[in-house]
């Protein structure tokens, strides 16, 4: 052959290559189905993509002591790591497949039908799934790579079969070569297209959000007492800032609703008069301002899942009432009120709780601004001194009231309890675990919590010794955590700080530790320091 031949050469390879070019193969086919896969779900919904609806899928499908897990783990990381391990099983898979269409062409290609599969079976498979649409951007994508695949698994080397190579036992290196850089370059451009016009999708949700003025509250929360924050360093700010208030929720993609075109309707078993209500029509209303804190089932003792922040809304008792509501005291037939979220979530609340006089709201603002989307926006619902799983609905769009004994919400049908008022708890902030301070006066400090109840005695013990009574902090209502202090006379070595509180009932909290399944977890918490 002379030096200006440009016919292509034709290779046969060990095996070896063979593979890894067909685990390339793979890899090739698998992004390219998920890539196409997402830039369809442009023109669906972000939700019917498949990472997505099969992420959500394994979260409604995961066991309540599983999840518990995951955030003790994970935290609020704990969809971001379901998201990677989705990812990484997926790559696997894609490479498996293409290793295996190096011999078997025809069933390695069919076999990345199998993404569109299941991926169309979890966005069906979904609450709030829209109908056979949320299937298709699961099934093109995989009809995509299946095709990729099948392209480039017929341009793989033959197997050697001998030191003479002959007709068909080759490969086209160039043509391999080109058509697989086409296509991770296709990939690549779909997916960032699909992000793209993905982000573009909320920008009329963004544009909602930012042109929201709140009208002034009707009836505004009192003035924090000055001395409700401990002057300690490293307690908890007693106004948990927006950004640094914990989420815990199954939603992988934050969903982005439009104010403008949000509505809720209220309806079901005692509602005379149906109401289907606008966001200006929230606003219209009287609008009250109130400081709560809110707590998650999921806080172990001494978690970080819970927080204080003032929120602004309609108090949601007045609007059942304007619905003919009442509660079970006085005759009303629906002992549950059944919120559901523009995803599908559905949260149980005890009708009795949420008319009994407390601040039960639907909050439009949080801590002097709209709704952060990651809390709530436009509306979410809350309750004081309940845990957020049977209170705490956030992007509400439907409010339904019916029974206990006819329908199970989204927990109570993974293992947790029907109703779950705020078990009292205590947290020491400071001195932290393992801490190495200097003996003398060591400020032992923290918060509790027994929301609509109140706290009236913090404790603290070192080591095995007496109750010592902590200062408490001024109290800014029943409905919000309480700081308190206690200026301990610290010896040298090791020592165990324990907190437990009382609340206005009289109750103490219980020694006794649970975890946080079914109705939140229980227990003294406790430090080990060591005093140099």
């Amino acid at each position: 052959m002379s030096d200006d031949d440009t016919t292509p050469r034709k290779t046969s390879a060990p095996t070896w290559a063979r593979l890894g070019l067909g685990a390339l193969s793979g890899l090739l086919a698998g992004g390219a189905a998920l890539a196409v896969a997402e830039l369809a779900a442009v023109a669906v919904r972000p939700q019917a993509g498949p990472v997505v609806a099969v992420g959500s899928a394994a979260i409604d499908r995961t066991p309540a002591a599983v999840k518990d897990w995951a955030i003790r783990s994970f935290g609020t990381n704990d969809k971001l790591v379901l998201q990677f391990g989705i990812l990484a099983v997926l790559t696997l898979f894609a490479l498996a497949l293409g290793m295996f269409a190096v011999r078997h062409r025809r069933t390695g290609a069919a076999g990345v039908l199998v993404f569109g599969v299941v991926g169309a079976a979890a966005a069906l498979s979904r609450p709030d799934s829209e109908g056979v649409t949320d299937a298709l951007p699961s099934v093109l994508g995989a009809v995509v790579g299946a095709v990729l695949l099948y392209v480039l698994a017929g341009l793989l080397p033959a197997p050697r079969r001998g030191p003479v190579q002959g007709p068909g036992e080759g490969w086209d290196r160039r043509r391999f070569v080109i058509v697989a850089t086409a296509a991770a370059a296709a990939s690549a451009g779909a997916g960032v297209l699909g992000r793209a016009l993905n982000g573009a999708g909320g920008r009329d949700a963004v544009a909602s959000r930012n042109d929201i003025a709140l009208p002034a509250p009707g009836s505004r929360a009192p003035a924090v007492p000055r001395r409700a924050q401990v002057r300690v360093a490293d307690v908890s700010s007693f106004m948990t800032p927006n950004s640094d208030f914990y989420r815990v929720d199954t939603a992988l993609v934050v969903p982005k609703v439009d104010a403008t075109t949000w509505q809720l309707r209220i309806h079901g078993d005692g509602v005379t008069r149906e109401k289907t209500l606008t966001f200006d029509d929230l606003l219209r209303r009287e609008l009250v301002e109130r400081n709560i804190t809110l707590t998650c089932v999921s806080n172990e003792v001494g978690g970080p899942y819970v927080g204080n922040a003032r929120w602004i809304g309609v108090r949601l008792a007045d609007l059942l009432a304007e619905c003919g509501v009442r509660p079970p005291s006085k005759g009303g037939p629906a002992d549950q009120l059944v919120a559901r979220s523009v995803d599908g979530m559905t949260i149980g609340s005890p009708v009795e709780d949420v008319m009994d006089g407390r601040d039960a709201l639907l909050a439009v603002g949080m801590n002097g601004e709209p709704l952060p989307f990651d809390h709530g926006f436009p509306v979410r619902m809350l309750v004081p001194g309940l845990y957020g799983y049977v209170s705490a609905c956030k992007w509400i769009e439907d409010i339904e009231l019916t029974t206990f004994d006819s329908y199970d919400p989204y927990w109570v049908k993974r293992d947790w309890a029907r109703k779950a008022p705020i078990k009292t708890q205590s947290r020491i902030d400071t001195p932290k675990p393992f801490a190495r301070p200097e003996a003398g006066t060591v400020m032992v400090a923290g918060v509790a919590w027994a929301q609509h109840r109140g706290i009236d005695k913090v404790e603290i013990r070192v080591d095995d010794g007496p109750w010592e009574e902590a200062v408490l902090a001024a109290e800014d209502s029943r409905d919000t955590w309480r700081q308190w202090s206690y200026a301990w006379r610290a010896g040298k070595g090791g020592h165990t700080l324990t907190v437990r509180a009382t609340d206005r009932t009289g109750e103490t909290q219980t020694e006794k530790r649970t975890r946080t399944v079914p109705d939140g977890a229980s227990g003294w918490h406790s430090v080990v320091v060591t005093v140099e």
